[in-house]
């Protein structure tokens, strides 16, 4: 439920909404017709980051162009030292 409200999606759902009401009457232009194709634009982005945020949430690889790609690629890294760091404390003690 959380990501119904994220920002992203959230814009989305609204500019359709006011743009459906201000293009309701209108005759259809080239002008209208951009103006749809940047909301499906804009919509395909937040459904997009809304996937990536799920796949980092349970864990899954993002794509590497996603925003969340540099931040699971520090956590991998900061894990891996993590783990190294715990076998050399365990190969001192033996």
């Amino acid at each position: 439920m959380r990501y119904l409200f994220s920002t992203g999606l959230f814009a989305a759902i609204t500019a359709g909404i006011s743009l459906l009401r201000g293009t309701r009457d209108a005759p259809i232009t080239w002008r209208a017709l951009l103006a749809w194709t940047s909301w499906a634009i804009t919509l395909a982005f937040a459904i997009g980051a809304f996937v990536d945020m799920r796949r980092d949430e349970r864990g899954v690889a993002v794509a590497i162009d996603s925003p969340i790609a540099p931040v699971q690629a520090k956590r991998a890294k900061k894990q891996a030292k993590q783990v190294e760091k715990a076998e050399k404390k365990t190969s001192k003690g033996r």
